[in-house]
């Protein structure tokens, strides 16, 4: 990938509030824009990540909840929010059956563990998104959170590097 150093470096610079609106726009954790706004200056791309990933390493239940309350429940991206449906396009085209099959599984997940089921579904198709979501249902809490934990990480990720390399 391109490094865009004028993009870190206005993020790396960015007043406090700033930096907070952007942050959360990333993750609706203010746990997480916190850490990783406390991880600055950070001297390129791979430095913004890792201060993503230890951001990620250090939420608390709490904090998990808030990452997860900004994300849409998969199958039905947020209207109009560019970055939800653009991160679930592999709903696009599916038939209404698998859909359905989608919605049945997400309450029945949502209703199990509280939250929505989250996963990093940039280049998932619906049918791949439905398999994973039956293939974590059986899980503990405990080892949901944990994988729930991985695929914001990933979610971030992708998030902090388009916005660099779209400024």
């Amino acid at each position: 990938m391109t490094k865009h150093p004028d993009a870190l470096d206005a993020l790396a610079t960015a007043d406090a509030a700033e930096l907070q609106e952007t942050l959360l726009e990333i993750c609706s954790s203010p746990g997480w824009a916190a850490a990783v706004a406390a991880s600055r200056p950070w001297s390129d791309r791979n430095a913004l990540l890792a201060a993503n990933a230890a951001a990620m390493a250090s939420l608390t239940v709490q904090d998990l909840a808030d990452a997860m309350a900004g994300h849409a429940r998969i199958g039905t991206p947020k209207t109009g929010d560019a970055t939800s449906e653009r991160e679930q396009a592999g709903i696009q085209g599916a038939d209404t059956a698998l859909l359905d099959e989608l919605h049945e599984a997400n309450a029945a997940y949502e209703a199990k563990f509280g939250h929505v089921f989250l996963i990093c579904a940039t280049g998932r198709t619906a049918a791949t998104m439905l398999a994973s979501l039956r293939e974590r249902y059986p899980h503990d809490a405990a080892t949901e959170a944990e994988i729930v934990r991985g695929e914001l990480r990933k979610i971030n990720d992708i998030r902090i590097n388009r916005l660099l390399d779209e400024a």
